[in-house]
This record gives C-alpha cells, structure tokens and sequence, in this order.
C-alpha cells in the first residue's frame, strides 16, 4: 500500500519520464525504524522538474511532495533523481 501511494504522489507531482520504487523494509526488520512502522525505500526518478535543480533542491522537492509519510510510513528514503538530459548522458549510476 505505502509503495502504491509514494508512486501516485510522485507521479502526481512530477510527471516523471521514469520512476522506480524498492522497498527494502524486509530487509530491517527489527530497525528502531522498522518497529515503529516505517519502511525503507529507494527511489529512481527522472523528470523534467529537476532540470537545473541541485541534489538538495530536488530532495526538498521529492519531501514535499510525499509530505506526511516521511513522518511516519517512511522512516528512510535513498532517492536517485535525474533531469532527462542527465539521463541521456548516462550520468546515473
């Protein structure tokens, strides 16, 4: 459920060429975070919105626009985020 709603917030909010989601939550189980009910995930996303944007400028982006659940669903967020020109370069790892 909490991927589903990350990938409509994100879609909603950045009309990303590309956009992938793990959840590695199983993977911490027994984590501070895990035991109070926040996932881990990364995230890969590509849109124009980030073009000409630092890396903590589209953090910011990506938080708010997840809002609420970096309060309490997400306890850690990895986030790969590319403009497509960056993309195209092959500047991602």
């Amino acid at each position: 459920m909490t991927v589903e709603l990350i990938k409509r917030l994100l879609n909603d909010a950045f009309k990303p060429e590309l956009l992938e989601i793990i959840d590695s939550s199983a993977a911490h189980a027994g984590h501070a975070g895990a035991r109070s009910g926040g996932g881990h995930y990364h995230i890969t996303i590509i849109s124009q919105a980030f073009e000409g944007k630092s890396l903590v400028q589209r953090h910011q982006l990506i938080y708010n626009a997840l809002g609420d659940m970096m309060k309490q669903q997400i306890h850690a967020l990895g986030i790969n985020a590319l403009s497509p020109s960056e993309e195209t370069k092959g500047t991602h790892k």
